[in-house]
């Protein structure tokens, strides 16, 4: 075989694996993006989050989380944190300004965020972050599990680190809408098919307790929702008397035909708009 024909060999081979990149500046940015083929960590310019402050009604766990982080950002032992519970009740939000707000006096704290899909990539993310002076909370949205879904194993690599451990520099933050990850029937159908039904289920539903902290999100009450609308209005300058608003938000509440953070920003959002205010 000719030169120029192993020469094209290996051009194709390197497009179809090309090799990963180096670990980036990560003073450059506060946040970033894990990608894998090519792996490599994209710099987010911009984190789209609200301050800390404006999350209302979840009280409990903004200071659970709150201090774990310090404590993480401190250089001191902290846990995994598993947020989950009702859709909409800000679990994606608060991981991010409790970030925002701890990465102000501690700014080698940075935060790297994973799709669920890319999980099975997860140790060579772990790789570039290991020998790293920053420190790193792991940030993955929506996290559950499917039947004939193996991607549940490759998490363990965060939450045990296998021979090597996890890095001391890396502390794993995940929201899911289930407790246990599990869809019941896919812990029930093990449970009644398994020769040892227990062993079957048990590594299943034993991934929750890897995380340290476990931190429920529940619906939201009228009031609650109330406060998180005029929350918002006073945190971006939108005038609007407390009768009028009462009286969009819970109409604004019923055509969705729910109540939650997510419905207040949506109705804020729209107000904004109709008043001319940019939130940009």
């Amino acid at each position: 075989m000719s030169d120029e024909a192993l020469e094209r060999i290996a051009a194709a081979l390197e497009r179809m694996h090309p090799a990963p990149q180096e670990a980036p500046d990560f003073a450059s940015a506060s946040a970033f993006v894990w990608h894998p083929d090519p792996d490599r960590l994209t710099p987010v310019a911009k984190v789209n989050r609200v301050d800390v402050g404006l999350l209302v009604g979840v009280n409990r766990a903004r200071d659970t989380l709150m201090a774990n982080t310090v404590q993480f950002a401190a250089g001191l032992p902290a846990n995994n944190a598993l947020l989950w519970g009702a859709r909409g009740m800000g679990k994606s939000s608060l991981v991010k300004a409790v970030h925002g707000a701890v990465a102000s006096d501690h700014p080698a704290l940075k935060i790297v965020e994973v799709q669920r899909e890319d999980l099975p990539s997860i140790s060579r993310c772990l790789n570039l972050l290991r020998g790293a002076a920053a420190r790193f909370i792991l940030f993955c949205d929506d996290l559950s599990f499917g039947h004939d879904d193996a991607h549940y194993k490759s998490l363990k690599a965060v939450l045990d680190g296998g021979i090597e451990g996890r890095p001391d520099n890396v502390v794993l933050y995940a929201t899911s809408n289930r407790r246990h990850l599990m869809p019941r029937d896919m812990i029930e159908n093990e449970r009644s098919s398994a020769i040892s039904p227990s062993e079957a289920v048990e590594e299943k539903v034993s991934l929750s307790d890897r995380f340290g902290l476990w931190l429920g999100f529940h619906p939201c009450d009228q009031d609650d929702y109330l406060a998180m609308i005029r929350g918002y209005c006073d945190a971006y300058g939108v005038e609007i008397d407390d009768a009028t608003l009462r009286a969009e938000a819970i109409e604004w509440q019923a055509t969705r035909g729910s109540r939650s953070g997510r419905v207040a920003w949506q109705y804020f959002t729209d107000l904004a708009g109709r008043k001319g205010i940019k939130l940009g």
